[in-house]
């Protein structure tokens, strides 16, 4: 058995007392500083000690992420969230309807929470994530947990353990392995410290869901300074090794321009691609996109000609990563 080997722990088919014993051992590692690797319903995060900058340090480090690109803080249950963000009215709304799940809510950050964590911002992101490891691991750890996307920054992100262990395997102490995610985008995120909603990121929770809870219209950002406020929207992200293009199904081959071409998408194309990747609905285009871009690297294609999504329910957020993956 390899070492990295060693730090790969499957949840499945433990008894109660051995996944005790792994969530214990999991806790003890956050607390005393080091990085776990950890599923959400989103995708897997690096997780380490939201409160203790060296420990996040060592995310940014081995991640190789710019130090003012904020965290998320994943929490165990409202409580928890109180003790590092001031609560309003309606963060407590959008909390009650839709927690534990993929929706990140922007709020004033108490001192509590360091300001490395924070990306050097008056405010923090915080969420309850719906993965029963990950709640696990935060009530094992008792504090709450910073993790970004467990991989290399701007690649894309991990929807399973051995993509985190291929990515940054020799920078974690532990990866908890929970299985495909199912999701596969990141969440949500929403500013709620002024006077409208702001969704600074799509994700997860949808545009049209948020509005329905809130009764009221959810604006869009119109201030560069107020995106910042978001993890994952300032650089780069979700990059294949090999160049990535929108279009419609009627001009994929066009798209192509003369390369040999993959195609991603719940449309057939017109033309003859190389490859190509169907999926049944824009759900399952979502849920596995990260995982095609990886396999998309190693197909042979010159270039991936991917659908381009409406922007209605979970299509804004896939067509928010695949416009970042394809550099636009």
């Amino acid at each position: 058995m390899t070492d990295m080997e060693s730090r790969l722990a499957e949840i499945f088919a433990r008894t109660e007392q051995e996944e005790r014993t792994l969530f214990e051992k999991a806790g003890e590692i956050i607390r005393s500083g080091g990085l776990v690797g950890m599923p959400t319903e989103t995708v897997y995060g690096l997780g380490a000690n939201a409160l203790d900058a060296e420990a996040v340090r060592k995310i940014y480090l081995a991640k190789g992420r710019p130090s003012d690109n904020p965290l998320i803080l994943h929490v165990c249950d409202v409580e928890m969230a109180e003790r590092c963000v001031e609560l309003n009215p309606r963060a407590r709304l959008l909390m009650e309807t839709f927690w534990p799940g993929p929706l990140s809510l922007v709020l004033n950050a108490k001192s509590l929470v360091p300001l490395r964590t924070r990306g050097g911002l008056d405010t923090a992101a915080i969420r309850m994530p719906n993965n029963r490891i990950a709640l696990e691991l935060i009530r094992a750890s008792g504090v709450p947990i910073a993790a970004p996307s467990a991989n290399i920054s701007g690649r894309p992100s991990p929807t399973d353990a051995q993509t985190v262990i291929d990515d940054i395997g020799d920078n974690v102490d532990m990866v908890l392995d929970g299985g495909p995610t199912n999701v596969g985008v990141e969440s949500t995120v929403l500013d709620v410290t002024g006077e409208d909603a702001v969704l600074l990121r799509p994700g997860g929770i949808s545009k049209e869901q948020l509005e329905a809870a809130l009764h009221a219209e959810v604006k869009l950002p119109q201030d560069g300074n107020i995106i910042k406020r978001s993890p994952g929207t300032r650089y780069r992200h979700y990059a294949p090794k090999i160049p990535l293009v929108l279009s419609a199904p009627s001009g994929a081959a066009e798209a192509a321009n003369g390369r040999k071409w993959i195609w991603i998408g719940v449309s057939e194309p017109d033309g003859e691609p190389y490859k190509k990747v169907i999926f049944s609905n824009f759900d399952e285009y979502a849920r596995e996109l990260f995982r095609v871009l990886r396999f998309a690297e190693g197909s042979g294609a010159e270039v991936i000609v991917a659908e381009r999504p409406s922007e209605d329910g979970i299509g804004r957020a896939l067509l928010d990563r695949l416009i970042r993956a394809s550099g636009i």
